[in-house]
This record gives structure tokens, sequence and C-alpha cells, in this order.
């Protein structure tokens, strides 16, 4: 009986310990009007961009994309490069988000003239404060001035859309997005946040 106890014990701690796990493991779902997360990356200018530093200052559009160069986060980039370029106000900043290194960050925003902050979310620790689901990473090969060059990515991301008010609220969620409309929506948005 004492050996069938002590089984039992083992088993009840570690179903315990399976649910704790399982209820920190649990995702972030955030809501419009709930506090956006802090958050921290590389930007494609090699330098640490972090939330802190700018909560409060602006309106933030943050939208994660699966992968740089690929032809829907190419047309959605471009869309949010002239969106800005458009924009009669500077206090709206626009970040894009990906698994994708630094180095490809760079190479996207050059070959595309993009005009906003990309940031490298490799592990996808960014995404998973966001609640942003995320797959396997890959790889892809692309011709850029004349060279071919593989472009690693940690994560890929699913192509959401966060905008973040100046109290850092979220003011927009969306987890359908159309890549060529994206920005057009988030204007909107932006224009009833005045």
């Amino acid at each position: 009986m004492t050996h069938l106890m002590k089984i039992f014990s083992a088993l009840t701690v570690f179903l315990i310990a399976a649910s704790f796990a399982q209820a920190k493991e649990k995702p972030v779902e955030l809501q419009v009007g709930d506090m956006a997360p802090q958050f921290a990356g590389l930007s494609d200018q090699n330098e640490e961009w972090n939330s802190k530093d700018h909560q409060g200052k602006k309106i933030y559009v943050v939208y994660f994309y699966p992968a740089d160069m690929t032809p829907g986060c190419t047309i959605q980039a471009c869309s949010y490069r002239d969106a800005v370029a458009g924009l009669e106000r500077d206090d709206v900043e626009v970040i894009g988000i990906s698994g994708d290194a630094v180095e490809n960050h760079q190479h996207f925003k050059n070959e595309y003239q993009l005009n906003f902050t990309l940031l490298a979310d490799p592990d996808g620790k960014i995404a998973k404060a966001f609640g942003v689901k995320t797959g396997s990473g890959g790889s892809i090969e692309r011709k850029i001035q004349g060279k071919k060059i593989t472009l690693e990515r940690g994560v890929t991301a699913k192509r959401w859309t966060f905008v973040i008010d100046k109290n850092w609220k979220i003011a927009h969620k969306d987890t359908k997005v159309n890549a060529l409309k994206d920005s057009e929506t988030v204007l909107k948005v932006v224009e009833g946040l005045k």
C-alpha cells in the first residue's frame, strides 16, 4: 500500500506541475483598450529600439509580417511607405516586425526605399508579447543588386497589425490583415485618434 501511495503522490505532483506549466504558457490575447506590451529589438540600423524610450510621444502602428522580400510582405511594406510619405502629421510612427535578421531588414529597406523602422524578432519574443502566432523560420534566396543572397529568418510571424495610442493602449487590432489595404485601414483608425 505504501508503494502505491508513493506512486499516487508522485503522479499528483506531476499533474499539478504540468497544469501550472500549461497555465504559464497560455498565449497573450490583447484586446482593444488593453495596455500594449513593452518591447525591444534591434532595428534595421542595428541599434536597440525600446518602446520605453518612445511611449507617450506618438501613435505607433506596429505591424507583424511573415518575411522580408516576399510578395505579400513587399506589397504591405510599400503601401506603408507611401502612406507614411503622404501623412500630414508627425505624431505617427510605423514599425514593421518580422523574424528576419537585421541584415535582411537592411536589404529590404534599401531595395524598396522604406521610410520606417523594421525590427528584427528572430526568436519571436516580440510577437509572443503581442499574442501573434509564429511558425518555424526559413530561408529564401533573392537577387539583390546583382548578387544572389540567402535571407534567413528565425520565426515566421502571422500578419497582424496593432495601433497603439499615446496612452500606450491598443486602439486597433487586426488579425486578418489584407496586405494591400492594411495601411489604408490603419490611417482611418489614426485619423480617429486626433
